[in-house]
């Protein structure tokens, strides 16, 4: 879904200059309402000012009002300067309304057309421009330049919906970087008028483009298309806010988008109960970014925390790739009993002291390695956490050392023989040698010190004895010795952190306002409110669990990784997309399963999208042959429009680089968008270099990274190697031949078995 916004230009050829001349539109009015922030600005910072020398009347009246109005223009200057950057986010186009009735914001609060609004061509006029941000914002003549999120007259960009739009006929999604707008995405309400804004037909930027096409084409049946994707993702993005909603559709069925315009529909319509934050996992880091598009809206106050699965553990990031055989070893449930087996046997490390000494009451004590040895089984008989097992560690050496000190015999009288026993205590446990000997054979363990520890082969073989065999151990012992993270190994850091157990991380003292300095307001003025991506960066850092999950691609997920997602989901309700004829996941039974224990008891509810709106019937039928042979039985869903060019085969005949380079070369000539070249994992760099001085225009991806996104044309190179990399190899081959929107290109190597037409094997009927 990343690269939506690129379909268009099979509309439109010169569609570039479209998009261009809207972000210049967007930019005026950012250009406009910056300039009127400045001057809210410098009035607060007059008030200030003003303030100032009220103080020097000297009265207690004089400074009473003094502090009040400082007060006053402190909150104010401090909420400008904290919305100051990217809060303008949306945009609403409308058409007249029942009333001329308008709100406080300056806005007109009718939420129904007027009749006669749209006229029996079907033709209609926008009467009225909503820009949408985190502060209201009115010109000098207190019209409206921006509209508070919360105020009423912002609802319609939240509830509006091509079922019932109200008003709206465009919704627009803005995305800016401080003061520049970057890009504009649409939403077309009414797909089937003609509006017109200041005299010229209003333009529409992205899937809207689409969409407009396909609602104003002549025939009815396309009318009718349009109208059922319109209906079966309203359901979704409507459905009551309760437990678990499912949402399975396959490729090009808008499941993201559904799932993300049902999470800001959830918000705007019940902010008390989500308030508690909502978790956007994306399988990969280059989907982040087309979610941070869909709801800028939601990042206000920290939130919405959009993560990739691979970033989810706070201070590691993945980085790299496992193969799929030890994909399939650390994402397994066997990999728990190893990670619970390797936080215990972590702390039996080969410099760990053999023996404690300690002087007590003028004696030497001693434990040796056998003693000590039962005592640490003991120790870790408990549930607790391992980490948090320390105290319960030192509790029994201490009782050890007071029984080899035979002072319990001294006294009869409980209270003395417990106050002999609390001294003994004390002595031994201020002893810098026994201090010493605590850190060394029971340290305080990080996850990151327990995966270092499973990079030993020999280690690891023991902790997974008879969980892994000896081939699985040597690949993931190897693995691990790598510098930096996958994304498995992330899920392995957070089960880790859950096994061992960790004391919360203080508090962040929060500067203070240099306002808060001045004589007689130190009771009146508060500390220094905290900026807004302050108040987001840590809050995103203090959560551990959130209100509401919404997981995209969920059938990629595996078992670990479900059990950290489900960990920060505990008492959240759930929006779950995704489509098993999509997995990536070797076992998908054991996901399902997984995925259940994450989601608990709750009631599911579940949907499906069926029509495809990515690709042309051409490539979607081509895809459609990997499809029955990946899953037999399943059902592709139904594509909506025809362009009449034939998936191309290609044949390399010499160095496949050489073939792969020509095609992409040829493909940019005829798309104006972007060309993406999906390779088998393991031709990732080599694929880089084929490509290489093409431009920016051309890509080329891993199979595994291909997910969720899109192109205006597609390279697959040799189907065979994609299928036959891991067990998922047919549905991973399957998500690759559907991220073309406009032209596929198949090229095929020797592996392949192309026939005379250059069709490979997989790809005949």
């Amino acid at each position: 879904m990343a690269a939506q916004a690129q379909q268009e230009t099979a509309v439109d050829p010169v569609h570039d200059s479209v998009r261009d001349r809207e972000i210049r539109v967007e930019q005026e009015h950012l250009d406009r309402v910056y300039l009127r922030l400045e001057e809210k600005i410098h009035e607060a910072e007059f008030l200030m000012r003003d303030a100032a020398r009220r103080g020097q009347v000297g009265t207690p009246g004089a400074l009473a009002e003094r502090d009040a109005q400082v007060f006053r223009a402190g909150i104010h200057l401090n909420r400008l300067n904290n919305e100051y950057e990217d809060f303008l986010f949306g945009r609403i186009d409308l058409l007249p309304g029942k009333d001329g009735k308008k709100g406080p914001d300056g806005a007109y609060t009718a939420v129904e057309p007027a009749e006669g609004a749209v006229r029996p061509d079907n033709t209609a006029d926008i009467a009225e421009t909503l820009h949408i941000g985190r502060i209201g914002v009115l010109d000098e003549d207190y019209a409206p330049l921006v509209i508070d999120w919360r105020a009423p007259a912002a609802a319609p960009f939240y509830r509006s919906t091509p079922v019932d739009p109200g008003r709206v006929v465009r919704r627009r999604v803005i995305r800016s970087k401080g003061r520049r707008v970057q890009s504009v995405e649409d939403d077309l309400m009414r797909p089937e008028l003609t509006a017109s804004l200041d005299g010229r037909e209003l333009p529409v930027i992205g899937d809207g483009a689409l969409m407009a096409a396909l609602g104003q084409a002549r025939t009815h049946t396309m009318r009718d298309i349009v109208a059922s994707i319109q209906a079966e993702q309203d359901l979704v993005i409507r459905a009551p806010a309760a437990s678990v909603t499912y949402v399975e559709g396959g490729p090009g069925t808008g499941k993201t988008a559904v799932a993300l315009h049902r999470a800001a529909y959830l918000l705007y319509q019940d902010r008390r109960r989500y308030a508690g934050g909502i978790l956007i996992v994306s399988p990969t880091p280059l989907l982040v970014a087309y979610t941070e598009g869909v709801l800028p809206s939601l990042g206000e106050e920290g939130q919405v925390a959009i993560r990739a699965i691979g970033s989810l553990v706070d201070g590691a990031e993945a980085t790299l790739y496992d193969s799929p055989s030890v994909a399939r070893a650390k994402g397994s449930y066997r990999m728990l009993k190893v990670l619970r087996k390797a936080a215990r046997g972590a702390l039996e490390r080969h410099d760990a002291p053999q023996r404690l000494r300690v002087v007590a009451f003028g004696r030497r004590l001693e434990l040796e390695a056998e003693e000590l040895a039962d005592i640490r089984r003991t120790a870790l008989g408990g549930t607790a956490p391992v980490n948090l097992l320390r105290p319960r560690a030192r509790k029994l050496l201490l009782d050890a050392l007071w029984e080899r000190s035979g002072a319990g015999n001294r006294h009869t009288d409980p209270q003395l023989a417990a106050e002999l026993r609390s001294s003994f205590d004390e002595d031994v446990t201020t002893e810098d040698d026994f201090i010493a000997f605590l850190d060394a054979w029971w340290p305080e363990l990080t996850p990151a010190a327990v995966l270092d520890a499973m990079a030993d082969e020999r280690r690891l073989g023991r902790w997974a004895r008879r969980i892994l065999n000896p081939g699985e151990v040597r690949k993931v012992a190897r693995a691990l010795k790598r510098d930096g993270h996958s994304v498995h190994d992330i899920a392995m850091l957070d089960e880790l952190q859950a096994i061992l157990g960790a004391p919360a991380r203080p508090r962040r003292k929060r500067e203070l306002d240099p306002l808060d300095q001045l004589t007689g307001l130190e009771e009146l003025m508060p500390v220094r409110e905290e900026t807004q991506r302050e108040r987001a960066e840590r809050l995103a850092q203090e959560r551990v669990e959130y209100a509401h999950v919404i997981v995209d691609e969920a059938q990629d997920l595996t078992p670990m990784q479900w059990r950290m997602v489900g960990r920060r989901g505990r008492h959240a309700t759930w929006t779950v997309v995704g489509d098993p004829a999509q997995s990536s996941w070797s076992d998908p039974d054991e996901a399902a399963q997984a995925r259940d224990e994450a989601l608990g008891t709750r009631p599911r509810r579940r949907f499906e999208l069926t029509v495809n709106y990515r690709n042309p019937a051409e490539i979607a039928e081509l895809a459609s042959k990997v499809l029955a042979l990946a899953m037999p039985g399943s059902r592709s869903p139904r594509a909506v429009r025809s362009t009449g060019v034939e998936p191309r085969f290609s044949v390399a005949e010499g160095p496949l680089g050489e073939t792969v380079r020509a095609e992409a070369a040829r493909l940019l000539e005829r798309v104006d968008g972007t060309v993406g070249v999906v390779v088998a994992m393991q031709r990732r760099e080599e694929a880089r270099r084929w490509l290489d001085g093409l431009g920016d225009r051309v890509v080329a991806l891993g199979s595994l990274e291909a997910k969720g996104l899109e192109y205006d044309a597609t390279i697959v190179v040799s189907p065979a190697e994609i299928a036959d990399e891991s067990p998922a190899g047919l549905r991973v081959l399957y998500v690759a031949l559907t991220r073309a929107t406009q032209q596929l290109t198949v090229v095929s190597a020797e592996r392949d078995e192309p026939d005379a037409a250059g069709v490979p094997d997989l790809l005949r009927e």
